[in-house]
């Protein structure tokens, strides 16, 4: 007697605010999406207003979601993906984009792979990478650094790391904060780090009042920015004393 076979567990990405699905959705993630009654999200609540945008093709409250966030006990990952063990789709939906991404959601992906479970990553919008893209920044070389602490003497010395490591290895460095602190980042960013370093800002990325806009922090320093309480990517690059702004590529000739 054949073994059955398993499920799918699809990372379905959302909107990054407010916005039209169809700008940031494609047509076969939306398709996938609705099709499916099983799910495993970060916040149900917020989970289900995208499903009520999306046009379910079943009724919410059939709809089974279990909560997947930094709370969440490891021992409980196996008893979300039983669906998929016994042939059922699952899906993955996160409050940071595209799931599994500064993400607790990579926790049962890595499980889901443990078990034989097929995984299918869906074509959504990244706020890091799209941060990334319109920095005009080294996209060759880059690291994601999540969070920087909040007690400021820490966070100072962390800035200074950032800087010192973008310079040794050509690297841009990407981080976030929590919105309301916005402010307080940028201020403590332009104080303690060199003139010439670049920051970028990314700010409401795929909305209507999306900004984005590299300077020098010399630059940064006559212009305060409108971030309070705006969902933020924070871009620091500082070149190297004898390299490029961009990491040179080798030619290849034949």
């Amino acid at each position: 007697m054949s073994a059955m076979a398993t499920g799918t567990l699809y990372l379905i990405p959302t909107t990054l605010g407010e916005s039209s699905l169809d700008g940031v959705l494609p047509a076969q993630v939306q398709r996938i999406a609705v099709s499916l009654d099983h799910f495993v999200a970060e916040n149900p609540k917020t989970a289900r207003q995208f499903f009520k945008q999306l046009g379910m093709v079943k009724p919410l409250q059939e709809i089974e979601i279990h909560t997947l966030d930094k709370h969440t006990a490891p021992e409980m990952l196996e008893a979300f993906l039983q669906p998929a063990l016994t042939g059922t789709d699952v899906g993955l939906v996160s409050e940071a984009g595209c799931p599994a991404v500064a993400d607790p959601g990579a926790q049962l992906v890595r499980l889901a792979h443990e078990k034989g479970i097929r995984v299918v990553p869906l074509v959504g919008p990244s706020s890091i990478l799209l941060a990334l893209m319109a920095s005009g920044m080294n996209g060759q070389a880059f690291a994601f650094h999540g969070y920087i602490p909040i007690q400021k003497d820490e966070r100072v010395k962390r800035l200074l790391d950032l800087q010192r490591e973008s310079a040794a290895r050509n690297q841009t460095q990407i981080f976030i904060e929590t919105p309301f602190r916005n402010q307080q980042l940028w201020e403590e960013i332009v104080q303690n780090c060199d003139a010439d370093t670049d920051l970028c800002l990314a700010t409401d990325l795929t909305l209507e009042t999306e900004q984005v806009e590299t300077r020098t922090i010399g630059a940064w320093r006559k212009k305060v920015p409108d971030i309070h309480k705006r969902p933020t990517i924070f871009l620091l690059y500082r070149r190297a004393e004898s390299g490029s702004r961009q990491a040179r590529v080798p030619s290849r000739k034949k």
